[in-house]
C-alpha cells in the first residue's frame, strides 16, 4: 500500500519516528535532533525493515532548507551582512582553504588521486547552515553579533560552494590529466558563474526589495491570514527556485536573499511567526534525511578513517576559524562561538561528494566517511555548543594567553580621553546598537539626553565615533567594558541586544558597580519577560520595532524625571 502513496509514507514515517526518537533523546538529556539522525538511520536503506523513499526524503529536505534560509533572511539586512564582511569573507576563504588543505593531506596519505583528494577536502570545508540555525536558535543568540558573524560566514562560503559546483567538471578534467587547455574552459565558468550571481542579488536588491514587500502588503489588505502566509510561503519557494533554474544559485541562497527583501515589509515579523511552524517540520523531515544516508557498517569496517574525517570537521575547522578570528582582533567569545558553528557539515557536502562520484573522480567509500562524517559532526554540534561558556571560563583561569587576550590594548574598548564630562556621569548605557538600540539612540540624541553605546561590532563602534556619538568596543556581559561605559555612575542600563543569555549578567554585574541603576531589558515573549522581571526587577518590553518605541519613551521618562 505504501508504494502507491509514497509522499505521504515518507512524511507519516520519517515525523512519527522522529517524534519517538527525539523525545526519547530529551529525556535522555540529549538533543534532539539526535534522535531526528536516529530516526532517518532506521528508515534508510542501510537497516532492517521499512525503507523510506530516499528521493523523496531528499526533496522535503530541500524545502526545509529553503525555509529555514528564508526565515534566517527576514532577521538578517544587508546592513548585517555588510557589516559582519570585514571577518565573514576573509575568514570563510582561509577557513575553507584550511580545512580543504587537511582533507586533501589525509586522502593522498590513503592514496587518493590529486582530484579526488580536492573534492574530498572541499566537501569538508563547508559547513551546514541549517545545523548552524537550528543552534544558534535554541540558544537565542540568531540575532546577536557573534549570531551574525556565524551566519554571514556561512553565506559567504554557500557563496564559494556554489562557484566550486559549477567549475568541479572543467575542473576535474584538467587534474585528471585530460588536457590542460580546459583552463580557458575553468575561466570561462568563473566568468559566468560571478555574472550569473551578480545578475541575482543585483535584481533583487533594486527589484525585488521593492517588489515582494509591495506585494505582502496588498495581500495583507485583503484581511485573510491563510492568503497572508501562503504569499510568504510561496515567495520563498518561488524565489529560491527560480533562482536556481535562472541564476545557477543554490536553493539555500535563493531563499535568503528572498527573505532579506522581504524584511523590508513592515510584517515582516509577521512573516517570520506565520512560517514558524512549517520551518520547524521540515527541517526535522532534512534531518532525517540526513539520517537515511547513513551506512553504519562503516564505523566497523573503517573506524580510524571516520575519526580522521571527524577531527578535520570538529577540530581542524574549529581550531583554524578560532586563530583566524583572534587574529582579526575580534574577543575570545567570538572566535568560540564560530569555531563551534564550523564544526560540522551538511547539505552542500553530500552535494559535492555525489558529484565527485558522477564524474568518476571519487572512490566510493568516499560517500559513507562524507556522511559518517556529517552525521558525528551534527549530533555533537549542539554540545559543542554548550561547552563554550565552561572553556571559556577554563581558558581564562588557566591560560595567561587567553587572559591577555580578552584584555588586550583596544583603542575601542574604552572612551577617548577627551569624551564630553556629560557621557561619564548621569547617562544612560545603551547595549547594542541593532534596530532597537538605533531606535532608543536616536530618540535619546533628539531629546539630548547623554548615553554610552556599547556594541561588540568594532565597525560599528568605529563608524559612531566617528559621528561623534560615545561608543565602546566589546561584550557587555564582561565587567571592564560595562566599567569602560563608565556605567558604576550612569542613571540606567538599557539592553537592546537581543542575546537573552548575556542579560543576567550584564544585570548583574551593572549593579554590582551601581547597585542604584535602573536596568531596562528587551525580550522576545510574554513568558520570558516574566521570568526576566521576576529575576532581575527590571523593566522589560516584548516585541520589536513597537518595543522600540516604548523602550524609547520609558527611557526618556526616566531621563527626564
Amino acid at each position: 500500500m505504501h508504494d502507491d502513496l509514497p509522499l505521504i509514507t515518507t512524511i507519516a514515517a520519517g515525523l512519527g519516528l522522529a517524534l519517538v526518537f527525539g523525545f526519547l533523546a530529551v529525556r535522555l538529556r540529549l538533543p534532539a535532533l539526535v534522535g531526528y539522525l536516529l530516526a532517518g538511520i532506521v528508515l534508510g536503506p542501510f537497516t532492517p525493515g521499512f525503507v523510506a523513499d530516499t528521493a523523496i526524503a531528499s526533496q522535503l529536505a530541500e524545502i526545509g532548507v529553503m525555509l529555514l534560509m528564508f526565515g534566517v533572511g527576514l532577521h538578517f539586512s544587508l546592513g548585517d551582512l555588510l557589516a559582519v564582511r570585514k571577518i565573514a569573507v576573509p575568514g570563510a576563504v582561509v577557513q575553507m582553504a584550511a580545512a580543504t588543505g587537511l582533507g586533501m593531506g589525509v586522502a593522498m596519505l590513503w592514496g587518493w588521486s590529486l582530484a579526488a583528494a580536492l573534492v574530498f577536502g572541499i566537501s569538508l570545508s563547508c559547513a551546514s547552515t541549517v545545523v548552524l540555525l537550528r543552534a544558534l536558535e535554541s540558544r537565542g543568540a540568531l540575532d546577536t553579533f557573534n549570531g551574525r558573524i556565524a551566519v554571514g560566514w556561512l553565506v559567504v562560503e554557500d557563496l564559494a560552494v556554489v562557484l566550486v559546483l559549477v567549475l568541479l567538471p572543467p575542473l576535474a578534467s584538467v587534474l585528471s590529466g585530460s588536457g590542460a587547455s580546459n583552463m580557458e574552459a575553468v575561466w570561462r565558468q568563473i566568468g559566468t558563474t560571478v555574472l550569473q550571481v551578480s545578475a541575482f542579488v543585483a535584481l533583487m536588491l533594486l527589484v525585488g526589495r521593492r517588489l515582494f514587500p509591495w506585494l505582502l502588503w496588498q495581500v495583507q489588505k485583503v484581511g485573510s491570514r491563510e492568503l497572508f502566509t501562503l504569499c510568504v510561503v510561496a515567495a520563498a519557494v518561488s524565489i529560491a527556485y527560480g533562482a536556481t533554474k535562472l541564476f545557477g544559485v543554490s536553493f539555500a541562497l535563493g531563499a535568503f536573499f528572498a527573505g532579506m527583501v522581504l524584511r523590508e515589509s513592515q510584517f515582516s515579523e509577521r512573516a517570520a511567526h506565520e512560517t514558524l511552524p512549517l520551518r520547524d517540520a521540515f527541517a526535522v523531515l532534512f534531518f532525517v534525511s540526513v539520517g537515511m544516508l547513513f551506512d553504519p557498517a562503516v564505523l566497523f569496517e573503517q573506524p580510524m578513517r571516520v575519526a580522521a574525517v571527524v577531527g578535520i570537521i570538529v577540530l581542524g575547522k574549529s581550531i583554524a576559524a578560532a586563530i583566524l578570528v583572534i587574529l582579526l582582533r575580534y574577543p575570545l567569545h567570538t572566535a568560540l562561538t564560530v569555531s563551534a558553528s564550523l564544526a560540522q557539515i551538511g547539505e552542500f557536502s553530500f552535494i559535492l561528494i555525489a558529484l565527485g562520484g558522477t564524474l568518476g573522480v571519487l572512490p566510493a567509500e568516499a560517500q559513507s566517511l562524507v556522511v559518517a562524517g556529517a552525521l558525528i559532526s551534527i549530533a555533537l554540534n549542539p554540545l559543542v555548543f554548550h561547552a563554550i561558556e565552561p572553556l571559556q571560563r577554563w581558558l581564562l583561569r588557566r591560560s595567561q594567553v587567553a587572559r591577555d587576550l580578552a584584555a588586550r590594548d583596544d583603542p575601542l574598548a574604552e572612551l577617548p580621553m577627551t569624551t564630553d564630562p556629560k557621557f561619564l556621569s548621569g547617562h544612560v548605557v545603551l547595549v547594542g546598537y541593532g534596530r532597537v538600540g538605533r531606535k532608543v539612540a536616536a530618540d535619546l540624541e533628539a531629546a539630548g539626553c547623554p548615553f554610552v553605546v556599547a556594541e561588540q561590532n568594532r565597525e560599528l563602534v568605529e563608524h559612531l565615533r566617528g559621528r561623534g556619538v560615545a561608543a565602546v568596543s566589546g561584550e557587555a556581559s564582561r565587567p571592564e567594558v560595562l566599567v569602560q561605559a563608565h556605567v558604576a555612575r550612569a542613571r540606567l542600563l538599557v539592553i537592546a541586544t537581543p542575546d537573552t543569555l548575556g542579560v543576567r549578567l550584564m544585570a548583574e554585574h551593572a549593579r554590582m558597580l551601581n547597585p542604584s541603576i535602573e536596568v531596562v531589558v528587551r525580550s522576545h515573549n510574554e513568558e520570558e519577560a516574566r521570568r526576566l522581571e521576576a529575576e532581575l526587577a527590571s523593566r522589560v518590553f516584548v516585541g520589536e520595532l513597537e518595543l522600540a518605541s516604548a523602550m524609547s519613551r520609558y527611557v526618556l521618562e526616566r531621563c527626564r524625571a
